[in-house]
């Protein structure tokens, strides 16, 4: 089996990380690792699976950040409106 370089660990995406475990896991189900290369390839989905999570947990953060910004403004509009509802026109 050729030995396949791996790409830095930082500079993977997120799907090519995905793609790469999942390569790696019908390899193992198939039998195709060598028992040489079982331990590096263990190594490599494990990190891979890091930096997966790593990215939903930044990802994670930054979408609720964003709904919680996005509320907030919509309550103030709502203030805004109730207010002017409450004001008389004259």
């Amino acid at each position: 089996m050729a030995v396949k370089k791996h790409s830095p660990a930082k500079k993977v995406s997120f799907g090519e990380a995905v793609e790469e475990v999942e390569a790696i896991l019908a390899r193992l189900e198939a039998e195709e690792i060598d028992i040489d290369d079982l331990s590096r390839e263990v190594k490599r989905a494990v990190e891979l699976l890091k930096i997966c999570r790593e990215k939903l947990e930044k990802t994670d953060s930054e979408v609720r950040e964003l709904v919680s910004d996005l509320e907030t403004q919509a309550a103030a509009v709502a203030e805004d409106h109730t207010t002017e509802a409450e004001d008389p026109p004259f």
